[in-house]
Formats: C-alpha cells, sequence, structure tokens
C-alpha cells in the first residue's frame, strides 16, 4: 500500500507543476484555484444553496462563508436576503460574474491546450481516458451516463485481458481460463460474420467500462459470451443494456433463441441473466478452469413473451 500512496502523491506534485500552479494560482488568472472552482460551481448550479456548495467543495463552512461575502462584496454573485439564515440562502451568478469567469475559463483553457500541444492526437485520447478512468475510480457513484457501441480494432482483445485478469483476481481462475477466453476471441475475429455476429463496448466518459460478443451457434441460436462490467462501472444497469443490446441484435437477425454458459458461483451474472428472459436449462461440472466449478447453460427463447416478462421483472444491476 505505502507503494500506491507515494504513487498518488508524486502525480500530485508533477501535476500541480504540469499546470503552473503557484500559490493555489493558476498563471494568468486572478483567482486562486478554490476561487476558481467555487465561481465555476455556482455557475453550473444558479440558483444554488451555500448548504450544496459545501457539499460540493468539501469547504469549510467559515472559509466558504468568507468567499462567499467577497465574491458578493465584488458583484459577482448576488444572495436572497429574505433569508435570515445566510447558510441557507439562495445564491445567483451576476452578469458580472459570468463575465469574470469566462474570462478566467478562457486563460485555463489555454494553460490545458498548450499542455496538450506538445503531444499527438493519439497521445491526447490516452491521457483522456486515463483522466476519466481515475476519476471513476476514486469516485465510482458520481453521475455519468454510457454509451453502446461497437467494438472497434484492438477492443475485443481489451475485453479477453480484462476478463482474464478480473477472473483471476476475484476467483483464482488464472492460466487455463485464459487460454479459453484467448481461443474464442481468436475464433470470433477469425471468422466474424458481420451481417450475424457483434461484440460491442458500454463506454463510460470515454473509458471502456465493459463489453460483450454475440456469436452465430447455427440452429437459431446465438450466443453471448464474454460479458463484462468493470468493478468502478458497476451498478449502472450497463450489464442490462448490454444483455438487450445482444437480445435486440439477435432479434432483428431472426436467431430463434439465446444461448450462453455461465457458472453457477457468479450469481450477480444468474440474476442478471434471469431477469432479462433467460433460464438455466441444464449443469454439470467441469474443470475448464482448473479447479471443479459447476457451469450452467442457459437459454432466452427470442418471442414477445418472453420480452414482456423480462421486463416485468427488470431492475439495475
Amino acid at each position: 500500500m505505502e507503494d500506491r500512496i507515494e504513487a498518488v502523491r508524486r502525480f500530485n506534485r508533477f501535476y500541480m507543476h504540469q499546470i503552473g500552479v503557484i500559490d493555489a494560482r493558476f498563471p494568468g488568472c486572478d483567482m486562486s484555484s478554490s476561487e476558481a472552482g467555487l465561481l465555476f460551481e455556482i455557475a453550473q448550479r444558479t440558483p444554488v444553496h451555500v448548504a450544496t456548495l459545501q457539499d460540493v467543495m468539501h469547504m469549510d463552512r467559515d472559509c466558504l462563508c468568507r468567499l462567499i461575502t467577497q465574491f458578493e462584496r465584488e458583484n459577482l454573485i448576488s444572495t436572497d436576503q429574505s433569508e435570515q439564515d445566510r447558510y441557507a440562502c439562495l445564491i445567483r451568478l451576476t452578469e458580472q460574474g459570468r463575465v469574470r469567469l469566462a474570462r478566467i475559463d478562457a486563460q485555463i483553457r489555454k494553460a490545458v491546450r498548450d499542455s496538450l500541444a506538445g503531444i499527438s492526437p493519439s497521445e491526447q485520447q490516452d491521457l483522456v481516458r486515463a483522466l476519466s478512468h481515475a476519476r471513476r475510480l476514486l469516485a465510482p457513484q458520481s453521475e455519468a451516463s454510457f454509451t453502446l457501441r461497437a467494438a472497434r480494432p484492438g477492443e475485443p482483445s481489451l475485453i479477453a485481458a480484462r476478463q482474464s485478469a478480473l477472473y483471476a483476481e476475484s476467483h483464482g481462475w488464472g492460466h487455463d481460463l485464459e487460454c479459453l477466453i484467448a481461443d474464442s476471441v481468436a475464433t470470433f475475429l477469425r471468422h466474424f460474420k458481420p451481417e450475424r455476429e457483434g461484440c460491442w463496448i458500454a463506454e463510460l466518459d470515454g473509458v471502456m467500462a465493459g463489453g460483450v460478443f454475440l456469436t452465430d451457434e447455427g440452429n437459431g441460436a446465438a450466443r453471448l459470451r464474454l460479458l463484462h462490467v468493470e468493478p468502478f462501472a458497476r451498478r449502472r444497469g450497463i450489464g442490462d443494456a448490454l444483455v438487450q443490446h445482444c437480445l435486440s441484435f439477435a432479434r432483428a437477425h431472426h436467431y430463434e433463441r439465446a444461448v450462453l454458459w455461465t457458472s453457477a458461483i457468479l450469481e450477480p451474472a444468474r440474476r442478471l441473466y434471469a431477469r432479462n428472459g433467460f433460464t438455466c436449462i441444464a449443469s454439470a461440472v467441469h474443470t475448464r478452469f482448473g479447479t471443479p466449478v459447476l457451469g450452467e447453460d442457459w437459454e432466452c427463447p427470442l418471442s414477445s413473451q418472453s420480452t414482456a416478462a423480462a421486463a416485468k421483472n427488470r431492475t439495475p444491476e
């Protein structure tokens, strides 16, 4: 743990130097970082209660009230004077406050733009994804919406790598499972039928948050494979969305049923499949992961009746 703590502190020191923060001020900016951050939050939420700002900014109450008094004196904000309790009053950004914030925003944008100018577009994307990932790891419950899209080159292999790493960490399934996953992805890529199959990525703030494959098994069956949701992105409905997308694709391409294979020990996954219309139709112990595991075959008939039943029982993962 100590090496991880030091790594975070080392990055903090690097970043403070990188953006040029000296005496808690951005270069060319006439406000401290705390003042600029508070003015930004007021602009985003106006009108807003002081109590809400304290929750958002994690700022000492007395310090917050001093800054609000300063902003009011500079005519950057207006407050609801009808409230006797200053801590409960409503704050609004004034026109002068909007002008001041726009100038600060332009200064900070220029500083960031100059910082990014030294790296290539692909490196800029890598940086944005890394920063988004760090934010999601440190604040997993913060608000964000996800999108589903077709996998890009290289991403099917990323799914295989993440599946292998996650199962090794959570269940101790190592080399044997990794070989099975790699073979499955390689077969998909080698024999890919774009008109009948697919691989989809769930993306959260530009970061891969999960993925799934759908393959043609023949005899009217479509198979869901390698569904996973990253730990930082769970409990947002991403798993349900990926399964539903697969089922919609399968129906649109006239499959008769969807099938999958999972393990009895993966209870959250089993609940996910059940609420989306799948039922377990067979089970048997196997040692394909290196240790005895109870495997299960699940099936979902692709009919309007089964769709309605699944929708009725659906809850967020």
